[in-house]
């Protein structure tokens, strides 16, 4: 299995778009990186994408929210562009399976979060 940086598909110094063959079809995986200002997900949303066959989207989204982090007590604005970006490929919040922080602070008085995040394509698997 081969993976190909699609830059035809997103040229963004913050999105990674990732295909690979696996035997007729042809399946993305999609990283991000977004920025205090979430400048990715701003250029996803002004620029939508549709890739049949995303299997996932996975990155460090800088969104702390209460929906996967029971520690934070607020929604975060962003929250609602990332999930409609994530159901707009037919994508769900994959639940960890080792639950836990993914943000540790360097400052004490900063509070440990979890900002890294996957999405994946629960009828698509098996890729295809």
């Amino acid at each position: 299995m081969r993976f190909i940086l699609r830059l035809d598909i997103v040229n963004h110094r913050d999105v990674n778009v990732l295909a690979f063959h696996l035997g007729q079809y042809i399946n993305y995986v999609i990283n991000i990186y977004s920025d205090d200002n979430q400048s990715a997900l701003h250029f996803l949303n002004q620029n939508i994408i549709n890739l049949n066959n995303t299997v996932v989207i996975t990155g460090n989204f800088n969104i702390r929210d209460n929906d996967w982090d029971p520690n934070y007590s607020h929604h975060f604005v962003y929250t609602k562009d990332l999930l409609t970006l994530a159901e707009s490929l037919g994508l769900d919040l994959s639940p960890p399976i080792n639950p836990g922080l993914t943000r540790f602070a360097d400052n004490p008085c900063d509070t440990n979060s979890i900002i890294d995040l996957a999405f994946i394509n629960p009828n698509n698997l098996g890729f295809g």
